[in-house]
């Protein structure tokens, strides 16, 4: 089994910072994969980042340069810093992780707000 929980949303104003934290708990061993994914309301989920085991990252094009995905192996987090947020990042934020992403694991979900 394995448990995945995301912190650190909220309201922040355009041009503002989140940083969002999924901290993985259970059996991990069988994840190679950890992503970031968002819904917006009326919209499909999306991937934002992801990163690998052997740490290749990639991201999607509306957020590049502006959000760093990372991974804390010793505390068994994943980290999503958000820098230049816009009204558009306004979303649930998932963490996700599998063999493959979208993997089969995924948190509850955190709402950011980007809003003046």
């Amino acid at each position: 089994q394995v448990q995945l929980v995301e912190s650190g949303g909220g309201l922040v104003q355009p041009g503002g910072s989140l940083r969002l934290s999924c901290v993985v708990s259970g059996s991990i061993f069988s994840i190679n994969d950890w992503g970031w994914y968002r819904q917006a309301p009326g919209k499909q989920r999306e991937l934002v980042a992801g990163i690998t085991r052997r740490g290749t990252i990639n991201y999607a094009n509306s957020v590049k340069g502006r959000f760093t995905i990372s991974r804390n192996s010793d505390k068994n987090t994943v980290y999503l810093q958000m820098n230049s947020l816009k009204p558009e990042d306004t979303a649930v934020y998932y963490c996700n992780g599998g063999y493959r992403l979208p993997g089969g694991y995924w948190g509850q979900g955190t709402q950011v707000t980007v809003s003046s």
